[in-house]
């Protein structure tokens, strides 16, 4: 996302400056030692998090992130590292630390930064999907990036020919509500001949989900959402929108970042928006 639209770019590396921060200081996560993210933070600030995507760290805390500890005691914000298209299978994902040029294909990025005083970093999200109330209830039985059977509506199914003799538009994720909040797994590939199903994120066991309601217009639907704001934010948007939305050439209001192979904020996200900001603290107690 540039200020002249959606763009593609072999060229150039894209820079967000944070104006607000007055300290920073960087560290690597091995995937064990994922769980100690929170470790190192400074008392007021914010962590800015980078994830190879297909690797074993992505699994990780995709399936383990909401557990760790003190997570979501101050923003997490960040995304999953990608590739072009044509490359996915052929290039690996990476990341790097920018303090010593080291390159990483697995483990995670972290940048901690601090703010000025009487600033508080405030993050949130941009989702176009809620749930379809009319349609099937679905869990799994076991959590993960695969999935082979579903319980749909109490029956046990192949999710793949569920999939398909539903003719589910696979552009429109699976979507959980946790607690009001609505967090999409988007789909990857419905392998019909191996009976299997490929996701961007891991579906957890137990969590109700239903498939998402159709926003319309897709890339009219988007643009709606974000109209204004953007302006001194760091943000990433998912490739799913970018390629759904054909966002290519076009502007996303003032939002500039990235387009990625997942999103964080404080937790793995598909399909969705995220976008963080200094703002007043006081601003922050209020709401």
């Amino acid at each position: 996302m540039t200020n002249q639209g959606g763009r593609e770019d072999r060229e150039n590396v894209f820079v967000t400056i944070l104006t607000d921060a007055t300290n920073s200081k960087c560290r690597y996560l091995s995937e064990a030692d994922l769980p100690t993210v929170a470790e190192g933070r400074f008392d007021n600030g914010a962590t800015m998090m980078l994830v190879p995507g297909m690797s074993s760290a992505h699994q990780a805390f995709a399936l383990d992130g909401a557990g760790y500890d003190n997570l979501f005691d101050q923003p997490v914000m960040g995304w999953i590292a990608g590739v072009h298209l044509d490359e996915i299978g052929s290039v690996k994902p990476k990341v790097v630390d920018g303090s010593t040029g080291e390159v990483y294909d697995d483990g995670a990025m972290v940048l901690y930064a601090e703010l000025e005083e009487g600033k508080a970093a405030d993050l949130d999200i941009i989702n176009l999907f809620e749930q379809d109330q009319s349609a099937d209830e679905i869990q799994f039985k076991e959590s993960g990036f695969g999935v082979t059977t579903a319980i749909v509506n109490g029956e046990e199914v192949n999710f793949a020919d569920y999939i398909t003799s539903k003719g589910v538009n696979t552009q429109l994720p699976l979507v959980a509500n946790y607690a009001g909040a609505m967090i999409n797994v988007s789909f990857q590939a419905v392998d019909e001949e191996a009976g299997t199903v490929a996701l961007y994120a891991p579906v957890i066991e137990g969590t109700t989900y239903r498939l998402a309601k159709d926003p319309g217009d897709y890339a009219a639907a988007f643009a709606k959402q974000i109209t204004e704001g953007g302006r001194g934010e760091l943000s990433c948007n998912c490739i799913l929108n970018y390629a759904y939305g054909e966002l290519e050439g076009k502007t996303t209001a003032d939002f500039t970042g990235p387009i990625s192979f997942g999103e964080i904020a404080y937790v793995l996200l598909n399909q969705t928006m995220v976008r963080m900001k200094a703002v007043s603290a006081e601003a922050i107690k209020a709401a």
